[in-house]
């Protein structure tokens, strides 16, 4: 599914300690607001005088926990203090969740200038945390306007409350150009097999199964696991309930599946199909190819496992692994990355990846009534979604990180070697693609000189390719790994946009039938899957029965009409 990382608003329920990290460089900078400045060399629409301001250093709590973040001492980092004045303390989860560190704010009425609360961001609106920053858009910050352009009304809180509170973090009018969800195999099974049809989970099965049967250590003498699922905390959604609706020809709404013609809504594991997918889990299980820890294993164990190269097949969404497979990358274990392919339950479906939902307002980041200087933090974000600031963010600094030949931007083959090979480092020094939390223009969309705004595009991709990359690809006649999904052409643009970033109310009665259903489904799925095959039906009656019980037919009702006031705030 074409989600990042900013899903998912129904899913953030652990408890987490906290990591604060924090600079407070002291250097000089322009005003980001004025539109009165001369450009760099490297800069389009340049957004700031020379009008220098005081240091300061802002707070910013992120719902996502950021192991790469630089303390603004990469160079592109520095380079943003120096245009604005700006240094950024940052705090976030461990564990990668969010609902403690904005819960415990709540209670304490305490918050930092700026949060990324993902799921959370409803809770802190209720509680009165969060500024309208419509007015402050309106006087300050014409770069965040002209992002999202036609796309302002959906900025709106709700139908009875039009101010806006959160600047979505989703690329504008952003093109998918890479396969990024789905099942994954690394290319030294496809190699070794002959590079075989991956269609639907059968095929799927009879690759790992295949090469299992020769293999069952690495090189390095570590056992290999072929399937493991990242499940022991919130992301049992991501690699474990949300492919149960992807294999079943339905696109991804969180927990929700949508009826697209009557938008009536409904706890998607209702869905018969969707109980065949959870049996061949059980399968998988029985036959000992998923690995038993899926269910209990902590994110970071599922991480070093998939670092080692011994994990053969993923079931997940790249960026859950992406640092891990940067890791193999840098070790030279290309054969042990990954390919994507858009597996089905069986040859009826058709996978929904790349369904256009329009521009997904949702989860981004927000200013806080704590924040000193509500001024200076949106002429902060102003800068950072300006011209010069995009293409600082994604290309980092002309001359450093690429070059500009016949008017192109083009990454010098030193700079794209270490991005390709060893690309946590060269995040964590250069700064490159550190600090898009803000407005920001998608993939695929050209600035004023013809170039893209950022480095995801068709041509770019292609020189990425590892050698495993290009041998696979070509083994399956393709260009890229998009080439085997549907097309976004074959389906409608989803007018609620998805579902999962929908928040239900803070103390709702919704909310509540919500965390039931959840955590019953949190229960019942593993039992499910781990049980033997001859217990598998009896324990999705006692699911059904315990979501009846719970009130699901209430909460789909609730969240249908949370579904049908998106569509009339955003069509109106």
């Amino acid at each position: 599914m074409k989600v990042n990382k900013t899903k998912v608003a129904s899913v953030l329920m652990i408890s987490t300690l906290l990591v604060a990290v924090g600079c407070s460089s002291k250097s000089e900078s322009a005003n980001p607001s004025s539109s009165a400045a001369t450009p760099t060399s490297s800069a389009v629409g340049a957004a700031s005088p020379k009008e220098y301001l005081t240091p300061i250093t802002i707070s910013w709590a992120a719902g996502d926990n950021n192991p790469l973040w630089d303390d603004m001492q990469s160079e592109v980092g520095k380079l943003i203090t120096e245009k604005t004045g700006i240094s950024i303390k940052a705090q976030f989860p461990v564990g990668g969740v969010d609902v403690d560190i904005f819960a415990l704010m709540v209670a304490s009425n305490e918050y930092p200038d700026m949060v990324s609360a993902k799921g959370s961001v409803g809770k802190l609106k209720d509680a009165g945390a969060l500024i309208d920053l419509a007015p402050l858009i309106e006087e300050h910050a014409p770069n965040i306007k002209k992002v999202y352009s036609e796309y302002m009304k959906r900025l709106r809180w709700s139908n009875d409350d039009h101010g806006i509170y959160v600047l979505p973090s989703a690329g504008v009018n952003n093109k998918y150009f890479e396969a990024n969800s789905g099942f994954v195999l690394q290319h030294a099974v496809l190699k070794e097999l002959g590079y075989p049809q991956i269609k639907t989970v059968k095929d799927y099965e009879n690759a790992l199964k295949a090469y299992y049967d020769k293999h069952k250590t690495t090189a390095d003498g570590q056992p290999i696991i072929p399937l493991s699922l990242n499940a022991g905390e919130w992301q049992i959604l991501i690699t474990t309930t949300n492919p149960a609706v992807a294999t079943t020809g339905a696109p991804d709404e969180g927990e929700f599946y949508i009826d697209p013609q009557t938008y009536e809504a409904k706890f998607h594991y209702l869905r018969p199909e969707e109980k065949e997918y959870f049996r061949w889990l059980n399968h998988m299980h029985d036959i000992g190819l998923l690995d038993p820890e899926s269910f209990v294993q902590k994110y970071d164990q599922y991480r070093a496992k998939v670092a080692s190269g011994r994990v053969l097949g993923l079931i997940d969404a790249d960026w859950d692994y992406a640092n891990e497979e940067a890791v193999l990358k840098k070790e030279g274990k290309f054969d042990q990355t990954y390919a994507h392919f858009p597996v089905t339950l069986n040859e009826t479906y058709k996978r929904l990846d790349f369904q256009d939902f329009g521009y997904l307002a949702g989860t981004g980041i927000s200013i806080t009534k704590s924040a000193k200087d509500p001024i200076r933090v949106i002429k902060f974000l102003d800068f950072l979604a300006s011209d010069e600031g995009q293409v600082l963010v994604n290309w980092g600094i002309e001359g450093k990180h690429y070059k500009v030949e016949n008017g192109k931007r083009v990454i010098p083959d030193d700079i794209l070697t270490m991005k390709i090979n060893d690309n946590q480092n060269f995040k964590k020094t250069t700064g490159v693609d550190m600090y898009r939390f803000g407005p920001s223009y998608g993939d695929g969309v050209k600035d004023p000189t013809g170039n893209y705004y950022t480095t995801v595009f068709p041509e770019q991709i292609e020189k990425e390719y590892t050698q495993a990359d290009r041998e696979t690809l070509a083994a399956y006649n393709i260009k890229n790994f998009k080439d085997l999904y549907p097309s976004e052409q074959e389906f409608p643009v989803r007018p609620w946009g998805a579902a999962w970033n929908m928040n239900f109310e803070t103390g709702s009665e919704a909310n509540v039938l919500f965390q039931k259903c959840e955590d019953i489904m949190k229960k019942r799925i593993p039992e499910a899957i781990m049980v033997n095959p001859d217990q598998f039906d009896a324990v999705w009656d006692k699911f059904m029965k315990d979501l009846d019980k719970a009130g699901v037919n209430k909460l789909n009702e609730e969240f249908t009409k949370m579904v049908k006031d998106r569509v009339k705030l955003w069509n109106q």
